[in-house]
């Protein structure tokens, strides 16, 4: 049965989205359906409030959400939000160190299940460990 992954991204700095979702594509035996807006249907012009809401309907239907901590630094509120939402109402989150990265922010380290290197062989075990 496939996955139902929400990966946290911002349209700002989408490389890192979209290099998680060409791994996540790439390996084998791996089936998963994307629940995170692509680019071509951002939510443009919403307030706080609906992105929020927007955010919490595509959180519901998944069975983990990952966190790529290289964007902690530039995003922390809606990332710490959709940590947050998570936790609350019982979604595992798998928070993702890039490639070279040292560190991971406590936060994602306190707020996510399990903490994997960028590796598609972790990222994938991950996902199946906690989800």
């Amino acid at each position: 049965m496939a996955k139902r992954l929400f990966i946290s991204h911002s349209w700002e700095y989408s490389e890192r989205y979209t290099s998680m979702v060409s791994l996540l594509n790439s390996r084998k035996y791996f089936d998963w359906v994307n629940y995170s807006v692509p680019v071509d249907k951002a939510f443009e012009g919403m307030t706080r409030a609906q992105l929020q809401e927007q955010l919490r309907n595509q959180i519901r239907p998944v069975n983990c959400v990952i966190i790529i901590s290289g964007m902690w630094f530039n995003h922390s509120d809606w990332i710490q939000f959709e940590m947050d939402f998570a936790n609350q109402i019982g979604k595992p989150v798998l928070g993702v160190r890039p490639r070279g990265a040292k560190k991971t922010p406590v936060a994602i380290e306190v707020g996510a299940d399990k903490t994997v290197n960028w590796n598609t062989e972790s990222i994938v075990d991950g996902i199946r460990e906690i989800s």
